[in-house]
């Protein structure tokens, strides 16, 4: 952790000498899907009932565009009612904002380890903010009634029980050119869609592979993080100092292959892991220096902590949570009337580095090449090209027992993104496929959404997941295809 730190506080005392000052925003508006995370960025920024349209980079929609400010640090809004009463703007009750979500979704085929219905729950979501002169107050949380958890007994890091608690945090701003979170937020970055290379901040897959929708895919982080802003480049540092895992597979709800048993399990094996928990030794932090060149944003990445879901198993038999570290870069921009983006990473395992331990993951080289465009009028085309390289496959083949294969060195990964919008935008159809051409599997992700009104909103889908071998990247998932269904009222 030393060595990180140290580099971090010199590239802000070198970021203070030069420029106190906001010459480069914080963070560029994106078209849609080309964010870290960018499905549920984009939902964000669109209306609550997502049939908005994209967005161009800073820099692409005028020179009178201006970059978008945090949360509180730009004009001071006008108070909102303190005797809780709408005002004559029709502002909400309380200042709070929200939605109702009612949704469902049952299994297209059988499986012996589960229940017929993967989805069952209402949900409402509050939010509310709360801005003075020098910070601003955020709190989101879910209640929710699930019908098909096993377990609802309260736990907030994984999202379990009546209540998930989204966001709780303080944004302070101690100097014009420093601001300052912490608590619980949602935290991104990168340039992928949908997929991730240096964002290590938790993700949700039991959401994102339930059918709940694409928002939950980013888990929340218990983090304070730090921000400068420079003339030369701006650098965002976040600390966690406890490890927060992704909300992870067990065999609850999705039936998954367990390495343990060699078989596919669900609720008749769930994995239990060893999560490391202990505050202040157990840390994470991670770190992005960046830019605007032009039209084009340059990044680069920093983190250490450990793999985010259980990527390797211990001397006793039980899966773990491995050290690493990773570096990487991005670059994203204007390209033949589209939106370019480039990104590589190295995950450095850190307690195999040699690859000749085959309990514990080998060090990979993660690279995203990305290209979105609108090929007809309402009608964009998104493709990128992901790879996982192992990095000492030779030395984990010599490592292997007898009887035991070490996969493949490359997983090629491609996907497709087409998104059509109609009815004056009311009604958006959305495909997204991942596919592995060396492995054969892949994850159909099927959408429609129909706004009836600026508040109401109709969504169903289908979960599809298909490969050759049972213990394959998504073709473990083949039982878990699904549809669903959902109504949401937005206020």
């Amino acid at each position: 952790m030393g060595r990180p730190l140290r580099h971090a506080a010199a590239i802000a005392a070198l970021l203070l000498a030069l420029a106190p000052g906001r010459a480069i925003s914080e963070e560029p508006i994106l078209a849609a899907g080309l964010g870290g995370g960018s499905e549920p960025q984009r939902q964000a920024e669109e209306s609550p009932s997502g049939g908005g349209t994209p967005r161009l980079p800073v820099g692409l929609g005028g020179d009178d565009q201006e970059p978008m400010l945090p949360p509180g640090l730009g004009d001071d809004p006008e108070p909102l009612p303190e005797d809780g009463t709408e005002d004559d703007d029709g502002r909400p009750l309380f200042g709070l904002i929200g939605f109702w979500d009612l949704r469902a979704g049952p299994r297209l085929g059988e499986d012996p380890h589960q229940e017929e219905l993967i989805l069952g729950e209402l949900r409402l979501q509050l939010s509310r903010s709360w801005y003075t002169e020098t910070a601003t107050f955020t709190l989101t949380a879910d209640l929710l009634y699930d019908a098909v958890a096993d377990d609802r007994s309260l736990d907030l890091e994984r999202g379990r029980g009546w209540i998930d608690l989204r966001e709780a945090s303080v944004l302070v701003r101690p100097l014009d050119f420093v601001d300052v979170e912490f608590g619980r937020q949602i935290l991104t970055w990168g340039v992928g869609d949908l997929v991730f290379l240096n964002d290590l901040f938790p993700k949700d897959f039991v959401s994102f592979f339930a059918g709940r929708d694409v928002e939950y895919l980013k888990a929340p982080s218990d983090a304070v993080k730090l921000s400068l802003f420079g003339r030369v480049a701006n650098l965002d540092l976040v600390y966690t100092p406890r490890f927060d895992p992704d909300r992870f597979l067990t065999g609850e709800r999705l039936s998954l292959y367990n390495p343990l048993l060699g078989r596919r399990s669900g609720d008749d094996a769930v994995l239990s892991p060893v999560v490391p928990e202990e505050w202040l030794a157990d840390d994470e932090i991670a770190a992005r220096l960046h830019r605007q060149v032009g039209a084009f944003e340059l990044a680069a990445y920093g983190y250490r902590g450990f793999w985010k879901s259980p990527r390797g198993v211990s001397p006793a038999g039980t899966l773990i949570f491995p050290a690493l570290s990773v570096w990487g870069a991005s670059l994203r921009g204007p390209m033949s009337g589209g939106i370019a983006s480039a990104e590589i990473a190295y995950y450095d395992s850190r307690e195999d580095r040699d690859g000749t331990e085959p309990r514990l993951p080998n060090s990979q080289w993660r690279t995203l090449l990305g290209y979105e465009r609108e090929v007809v009028p309402e009608l964009t085309l998104g493709l990128q090209y992901y790879t996982e390289i192992t990095q000492d496959f030779g030395a984990l083949r010599r490592a292997l027992p007898a009887g035991a294969t070490a996969g493949e060195r490359v997983r090629h990964t491609l996907t497709v993104r087409l998104t059509r919008s109609a009815m004056q935008q009311r009604l958006t159809l959305g495909a997204f496929n991942f596919w592995s051409p060396n492995l054969d599997d892949g994850h159909l992700r099927l959408e429609a959404r129909y706004e009836l009104s600026d508040s109401w909103l109709l969504q169903g889908g289908v979960n599809l997941f298909y490969g050759v071998e049972e213990d394959g990247f998504f073709a473990q998932f083949e039982d878990d295809s699904h549809a669903y269904l959902a109504v949401r009222r937005a206020f």
